[in-house]
């Protein structure tokens, strides 16, 4: 596989890319980071980097004015789309493509956190991409708001509780509301700082009993992300 120079936009300390950074070792790919949350951080210039990776957090795209550094962020993604990179975006980052790509992000009708089905739509069908899933795939989700496909998009998946669930441009560009990166640390992580929304047993909300029971799930869908990050252009 040709060597990628990956940089990862990170917002929280306890949002990282989870199992990913077995797969940037894996394949010995050289990895910088942008940790928005540390004062002194940096963004890369659009050369250093071949494959941008951004990823969740608990604020929202709009919320320019509690994190001033969103506006950049966004024009950088939207430099990079256009300059040909690779941009992979999770739950936050997903929302943050479709916002630079002047897609609409707002409240979704339901609040989604725990593992819960995405379906396949008839687009996904025949995408090489997506081939390793089922037609019916559990993943975990932790989001509450959602966003209008950018132009071009294929839409993948779906699911009961959100109609956009990910996109793909070209076979450069793809956003996935969910969290196929989740593993057991950062679970742990996400819990234990953002527990609060855990409001209760709600229709698409689980405990943090029945979310960690199902933690096992999370080897599989390792290596669904796995096959489609080497699959991306």
């Amino acid at each position: 596989m040709k060597t990628k120079r990956i940089h990862v936009f990170q917002h929280v300390a306890f949002e990282g890319p989870g199992s990913l950074t077995t797969w940037f070792k894996q394949n010995n790919f050289p990895v910088e980071y942008t940790r928005f949350y540390e004062p002194a951080f940096k963004l890369p210039e659009l050369a250093s980097f071949d494959q941008l990776i951004v990823m969740g957090g608990p604020m929202g795209v709009n919320d320019e004015v509690d994190y001033p550094w969103l506006k950049e962020e966004k024009e950088l993604i939207k430099a990079a789309i256009k300059k040909g990179k690779t941009v992979v975006g999770i739950c936050l980052g997903a929302q943050l493509i479709a916002s630079a790509l002047g897609k609409k992000v707002f409240p979704n009708k339901h609040t989604e956190i725990g593992w819960f089905p995405i379906l396949k739509t008839k687009a996904a069908e025949h995408e090489k991409l997506v081939a390793g899933f089922q037609q019916a795939t559990q993943v975990f989700h932790w989001h509450g708001d959602t966003f209008d496909l950018p132009e071009q998009a294929k839409h993948l998946f779906y699911s009961e509780a959100c109609p956009n669930q990910a996109f793909l441009i070209g076979n450069k560009v793809l956003g996935l509301q969910f969290h196929l990166e989740v593993e057991p640390d950062s679970l742990e992580g996400m819990l234990e700082n953002a527990g609060n929304e855990l409001l209760g047993e709600f229709s698409f909300i689980q405990s943090k009993e029945s979310i960690r029971a199902n933690i096992g799930i999370s080897e599989t869908n390792t290596q669904l992300l796995y096959r489609m990050m080497d699959l991306l252009d």
